[in-house]
């Protein structure tokens, strides 16, 4: 690839099986209109899978915390139409933040059900994976609810382990990074 064709770090143009052009690339604060915009169109399951409650909207102060990580601690991708940001509907979130005084952190990822089956979420994790390793954590984990089987079977494959959530029907994964 010529050097002007090249992508900036963190992102990647990927055809989904469907035929559909994404670009994964790190959130940007002009992602919050379309973030709120596009979350009507989710349904109520991929709400709660992710969230872990029912929402009927994102708030405003929620995608401006979103879209405004703090790059020491924080790191977020979106799966976006390759528009700029502002205008790109976005498909796909997932983010990962330390978590304070530890070697820790708690990623979340969520998947529109448009998008859901085609790989993205595996692609979205194993960035999250490596910026992880990046800042040299020694752990990631997230919890997920115990019905949600293709995100449990998808961290089962990149080697998370199973472990008790300590609230009825969540389950933890945990990948060990050392």
């Amino acid at each position: 690839m010529s050097p002007r064709n090249r992508l900036p770090p963190w992102h990647e143009q990927l055809r989904l099986p469907n035929g559909r052009e994404v670009l994964i690339r790190p959130i940007r604060p002009d992602d919050a209109v379309p973030l709120r915009a596009a979350f009507p169109l989710l349904g109520p399951d991929e709400i709660r899978q992710r969230f872990l409650y029912a929402m009927k909207e994102l708030s405003e102060d929620q995608a401006e915390r979103l879209t405004h990580p703090d790059p020491r601690t924080e790191f977020a991708l979106v799966a976006a139409e390759p528009l700029p940001p502002g205008e790109a509907l976005v498909g796909a979130v997932a983010r990962v933040s330390v978590v304070p005084g530890s070697r820790e952190a708690e990623f979340a990822i969520l998947v529109s059900h448009y998008i859901a089956g085609m790989g993205l979420g595996r692609q979205l994790m194993r960035r999250l994976v490596r910026w992880a390793k990046g800042k040299k954590l020694e752990r990631l984990y997230g919890d997920v609810l115990e019905h949600n089987q293709p995100m449990l079977q998808l961290a089962q494959s990149l080697g998370f382990r199973r472990e008790s959530a300590h609230t009825p029907g969540l389950v933890r994964v945990a990948l060990d990074l050392r």
